[in-house]
């Protein structure tokens, strides 16, 4: 009996290599190369030089980089997102879930999704594969009455990260 004691404690210390990913996950397209730097792919000046702001506040929170702007417009929420392990698919079927209008587009010749809230048209997001692995978003919400498109803010930004890989 102690001998099987024994057996089964050793077993308990059995250390395996290698990283734990969810079964289906492709992971040949590389490991997150940035972590915590997603925040960076596209300067303050540059986000606050696209959708028109003049002061503007950066915060992070885990997967989702937040700015808040001010400007001649009034305030501006900006958020980009990058899943590791993310799809198209996946961003596609979230959003039409929660009712909102999901268009097929192309952003610096990438497949890519524009996304509205059909209650909120000062705002607009913007995903697509990002240049490493999983999937990237932009997401601009201007004040309601500003006439600022806020797909054409949120599509400038997805470029400027994509040409990150070119």
């Amino acid at each position: 009996m102690l001998a099987g004691a024994a057996l089964v404690l050793s077993a308990c210390g059995t250390t395996i290599e290698g990283r734990a990913v969810a079964e289906g996950i492709d992971t040949d397209g590389g490991e997150f190369q940035s972590l915590l730097e997603e925040c960076n792919t596209v300067t303050p000046e540059q986000i606050a030089d696209v959708v028109g702001g003049d002061a503007i506040d950066q915060g992070f929170i885990g997967a989702i980089c937040r700015w808040d702007l001010t400007g001649p417009g009034g305030a501006v929420k900006v958020t980009f997102d990058w899943f590791e392990t993310g799809s198209l698919a996946a961003e596609k079927d979230a959003n039409e879930r929660m009712g909102w209008t999901v268009t097929d587009v192309e952003v610096s010749s990438r497949k890519a999704l524009e996304i509205r809230q059909p209650d909120d048209p000062a705002s607009c997001g913007v995903a697509a594969q990002s240049p490493n692995t999983g999937v990237i978003g932009w997401w601009v919400q201007y004040r309601p009455g500003n006439p600022t498109d806020p797909c054409q803010a949120a599509t400038k930004l997805m470029q400027l990260s994509l040409n990150l890989s070119a």
